[in-house]
């Protein structure tokens, strides 16, 4: 056989002509002479085939990946290296160089082309959001018929800050564009659902109580006819605090922890330990504060009485005996806590 381009008989063919005039005409890869990519301003994801990245690329990696990208090497090609090298960043141009060797019917050849990868900076939606202010969830942080403690907001301020911190490693839209301070609890807006809950399991954890969801249609999307909705997440933490005193089924127990799911106290004409589900919050009635707690001394001891002096009036006391009262001694100081005209000694 002869090549029709060029009359050899004596070389290999490829196809209708000699290898010499394929390759003369062959590409190795295929690259445009210029790239665009869109990348946003603020946090640098790219856009790429409709979708935004998640993740922060720096410029560098970004006109990279794009040269990989819009590299098409052809069928023939074996053993391809293909190396990438940005010769030059002017503003947003990156002129680049793409180095390509490959084996092509047991011939090795090399190529070189030039590229101009174009960065269009505009802003994402996930960006245009955090600038707008937007969010999706209201965390209400309350108290239980009584007024929350400065070191309670400073506790909860601080759990909402470290929680989102995590969170923005997975989520953009994990932040807090606005807190307001009522009178009744602080209300702080946060940016996405999923972070808002997050925010939310980690108050109840710190400070028990009661969590509720309260979805409100805001709007209505033109697009799909659906409704938008915000959730308002309910955090109400107990009217009780660690070492006040409460009445549950009856019984007068004093709160030792406060947990995420419990309450644990000991009862106290019982020394019993109690733990009380944190879902019957609604059930348990706060009926002393720690700071009601009084002392007193202890001024005689029989088998069958404990004698104190009442700190009011400084009259004698008698209190029946029991086992853990053994340990006190008379002349010993006290403290105690009036309910329902009982006197319970803390021991």
């Amino acid at each position: 056989m002869f090549c029709p381009e060029c009359g050899s008989t004596d070389k290999k063919m490829v196809g209708n002509i000699c290898i010499d005039c394929f390759l003369k005409e062959f590409q190795l890869i295929e690259l445009p002479k210029r790239i665009e990519v869109q990348i946003c301003s603020h946090c640098n994801s790219k856009l790429e085939e409709g979708k935004w990245s998640e993740e922060f690329i720096p410029e560098e990696e970004i006109i990279y990946r794009a040269l990989e990208r819009n590299i098409k090497v052809a069928d023939e090609v074996e053993n391809e290296n293909i190396t990438l090298e940005i010769e030059q960043i002017r503003g947003t141009i990156a002129n680049c160089n793409v180095e390509a060797i490959g084996e092509v019917q047991g011939t090795q050849i090399e190529e070189t082309h030039e590229c101009e990868v174009k960065l269009l900076k505009t802003v994402c939606p996930t960006c245009s959001k955090i600038q707008s202010g937007y969010y999706e969830t209201v965390i209400q942080f309350r108290a239980d018929s009584r007024e929350i403690r400065s070191e309670e907001y400073a506790k909860a301020d601080e759990i909402v800050e470290r929680t989102l911190i995590k969170q923005s490693k997975s989520d953009k839209l994990a932040y807090c564009p606005q807190i307001a301070k009522l009178k009744e609890g602080y209300d702080y807006y946060i940016g996405s659902f999923k972070s808002g809950k997050k925010v939310a399991e980690n108050l109840k954890e710190e400070f028990g109580g009661v969590i509720k969801e309260s979805p409100r249609l805001i709007s209505e999307d033109k697009s799909t006819g659906k409704g938008l909705y915000r959730i308002w997440i309910s955090v109400r933490i107990p009217e009780f605090e660690v070492d006040d005193f409460v009445k549950y089924e009856d019984k007068i127990i004093k709160v030792t922890s406060i947990g995420k799911n419990s309450v644990v106290g000991v009862e106290l004409s019982a020394n019993k330990k109690h733990n009380i589900p944190m879902k019957n919050m609604e059930d348990i009635e706060l009926v002393k504060k720690s700071s009601e707690v009084e002392t007193t001394t202890i001024i005689s001891k029989s088998p069958q009485f404990i004698q104190i002096l009442d700190p009011i009036d400084y009259s004698a006391v008698d209190l029946n005996m029991r086992e853990e009262y053994n340990s006190l001694n008379v002349g010993e100081e006290i403290e105690l806590i009036r309910i329902d005209n009982n006197v319970y000694l803390l021991i």
